[in-house]
């Protein structure tokens, strides 16, 4: 028999190991949104302390709806620092996906309430921080602070989803939120683009003209 993967917990090695190299105060930030068709990319920035466990603190993509509600809450309350920060579709369009995922975690990390001196970064790449920014690849399933930052952008761009689909009904945005699903596809192509979709991941109208 295949033997069953055992997720790891979170633990602090990579915020100890900023702190021995004499950062104080360590943030971790990640963005949900790279992919949909419709809305901003949102990102989220918190500062944790490490004394103050928070229980079941996981990557967004591992928890339900309702667990990211529960600890987006917890999060809000026992963070010493917690901000979002988005970039529009307009802003996609002109700068790319990547660059406006930068953007919007710069905007969520310089909205905190207090100055960090240090970035732990979900990915593999980091651009134009003020702040030493260090990528960690699948940070947000590996780092407390990454993860929370993980659910604080999740939790925020789904509920603009749901405000998305209130405005604009007819694409069904709260039951798909945005990605490319084949409903949505087909909707895009009966309805056309609304105005917050990203017309460059609107390709697939293009390839069917010709």
């Amino acid at each position: 028999m295949p033997t069953k993967k055992i997720a790891q917990p979170l633990t602090w090695e990579l915020e100890n190991e900023l702190h021995e190299k004499g950062y104080k105060i360590i943030c971790g930030t990640d963005e949900a949104g790279r992919g949909p068709l419709v809305g901003p990319v949102v990102a989220g920035a918190c500062v944790l302390d490490p004394n103050i466990e928070i229980e079941g603190l996981n990557d967004s993509k591992k928890l339900s709806e309702k667990r990211r509600e529960e600890l987006y809450d917890i999060i809000c309350e026992k963070a010493i620092a917690w901000a979002t920060g988005i970039a529009t579709p307009d802003e996609i369009d002109r700068i790319n996906i990547l660059n406006a995922s930068m953007l919007a975690m710069r905007r969520a990390i310089a909205a905190l309430d207090i100055s960090p001196d240090a970035a732990l970064v979900d990915g593999n790449c980091t651009r134009s921080f003020e702040i030493p920014a260090f990528a960690i690849v699948k940070g947000d399933s590996k780092s407390p602070s990454i993860a929370a930052a993980s659910i604080l952008a999740k939790v925020t761009r789904d509920r603009m989803c749901k405000e998305l689909d209130r405005e604009y009904p007819e694409y069904n945005i709260a039951k798909h939120k945005g990605y490319p699903t084949k409903e949505h596809m087909e909707l895009v192509r009966k309805y056309g683009p609304c105005p917050e979709h990203r017309r460059t991941f609107l390709k697939f109208l293009d390839d069917e003209k010709r």
